[in-house]
């Protein structure tokens, strides 16, 4: 019977294990991504800008199309006659009399001529859409770079706990070895208590690793627009593309949506200009329709009055003088097109400063790092074989205790550089538009 309930208690604890276990979903970093580029506000605010761009790149915005009205105007009027003529049989004289004045008109009328306005303000449009596109892309690159960039750090503070996980086990081993002293009598109390401190001081070092991992993966599930209490376990390691060359990303930053953008504004003006241009130009108009027009009176000289027929006009407007408004308009536009261009190298020259200094960060990383694979190698051996002396007696508390913490220095150094390298391996590939996953 005994052994029945221990079976069903194990059973409970093995089911109850499995379903926290279970509970916790596995997040890969393309999951981490595809979730943050269907679910992020920036990229949902950008998206709208550009369909509003879309929905404006049209000739009809541009005024390339006929506009075509309808009018009408009914007046209903209850007035005071009082006519006098030669003849008196036809005298009139009447309070309250009803009458009605009724306009109709159908009027078509399409743009001929007026400077090439047209035709520049539709490039303007086009320009516009495709400015918004290269926005658009360079937020997605954005997203890309900062969900890659807190996935790698929960994968770098997970690093850092298992170092101290390492430590604890090492500060718990010692401290078994002094309670066996003790029981033997050949350790004393101050070494205990020592050794009870420093494993008490580690695990509270866990614990704050443990809140801080927490807190990186609410930063990470806040960018992918999820909840943060969403349960996610991260498996990962850091791997570095160590084969990026400067020449390499440089001529490929040529192609950065920013660098894309700042172009389409420099395009964006210019059209600009020519439209300003274009006020200085005639405006022929070719406009048609048909109206119709009734008065009726309930008294009156005239009871009921009708015209109604079509219609076809020509309208020429030149432009002769307001007041040097256009040449001034026209000189503002040439100055916010040499402003444009200005944005553009100050937008090219920044990434190519950033890129170079990220570049250097990059390479540095990369040149450290397999001397701290080896001191962090060196760090583990010394720490094995300082333990394997103290077991035998032939080491102190104290050179345990620095070859825990050259173990945990090395540990949590070689774990920095690796990230270190690998966030600037993001960016290099961020600014020169190569960020795949």
């Amino acid at each position: 019977m005994q052994k029945s309930i221990s079976l069903i208690f194990i059973l409970c604890f093995v089911v109850l294990a499995s379903t926290s276990t279970h509970a916790q979903k596995t997040l890969s970093l393309n999951e981490a991504i595809q979730t943050a580029l269907k679910n992020s506000y920036d990229i949902q605010l950008v998206e709208n800008n550009l369909a509003i761009a879309k929905n404006n790149n049209n000739i009809g915005v541009a005024g390339g199309l006929p506009t075509i009205t309808n009018t009408t105007t009914n007046n209903n009027t209850l007035t005071t006659i009082n006519q006098t003529f030669p003849d008196a049989n036809r005298n009139t004289s009447r309070n309250g009399v009803d009458g009605s004045t009724l306009n109709n008109g159908l009027n078509a009328s399409m743009l001929l001529f007026n400077g090439y306005r047209v035709q520049a303000t539709k490039s303007r449009l086009a320009s516009l859409e495709t400015q918004n596109k290269s926005l658009l892309e360079s937020q997605l690159l954005n997203t890309i770079s900062i969900v890659m960039q807190q996935y790698y750090n929960v994968v770098r503070q997970q690093a850092f706990l298992k170092t101290i996980q390492k430590s604890i086990e090492t500060s718990k081993q010692r401290l078994e070895i002094i309670e066996t002293r003790q029981k033997i009598g050949v350790a004393n109390q101050a070494d205990f208590l020592q050794s009870n401190l420093d494993l008490n001081a580690l695990i509270q070092a866990e614990q704050n690793q443990l809140l801080i991992i927490d807190q990186a993966k609410a930063d990470l599930l806040n960018t992918i627009v999820l909840p943060a209490t969403t349960p996610v376990l991260i498996n990962d390691s850091i791997q570095i593309d160590d084969q990026l060359v400067l020449s390499v990303v440089e001529a490929k930053m040529k192609t950065h949506p920013l660098l894309q953008s700042a172009q389409q504004l420099i395009n964006v003006n210019q059209f600009l200009e020519k439209e300003t241009k274009s006020l200085t130009y005639p405006t022929l108009r070719a406009s048609t329709g048909y109206n119709y027009n009734s008065n009726k009176s309930a008294a009156g000289f005239i009871l009921l009055n009708e015209s109604y027929g079509p219609f076809l006009g020509v309208n020429l407007s030149i432009p002769l003088y307001n007041g040097g408004a256009n040449k001034r308009a026209i000189k503002n536009a040439a100055i916010n097109t040499n402003n444009a261009k200005i944005q553009f190298q100050n937008t090219e020259q920044n990434l190519t400063t950033e890129l170079f200094k990220t570049y250097q960060s990059y390479k540095n990383s990369l040149k450290q790092t397999p001397i701290e694979i080896q001191n962090f190698e060196m760090s583990q051996s010394l720490l094995d074989l300082v333990m394997q002396k103290y077991q035998l007696g032939q080491a102190t508390m104290v050179d345990v205790k620095q070859a825990q913490q050259s173990f945990e220095t090395a540990g949590f150094r070689l774990v920095s550089l690796r990230f270190s390298a690998k966030i600037a391996e993001i960016e290099l590939k961020r600014l020169s538009n190569q960020l795949t996953f």
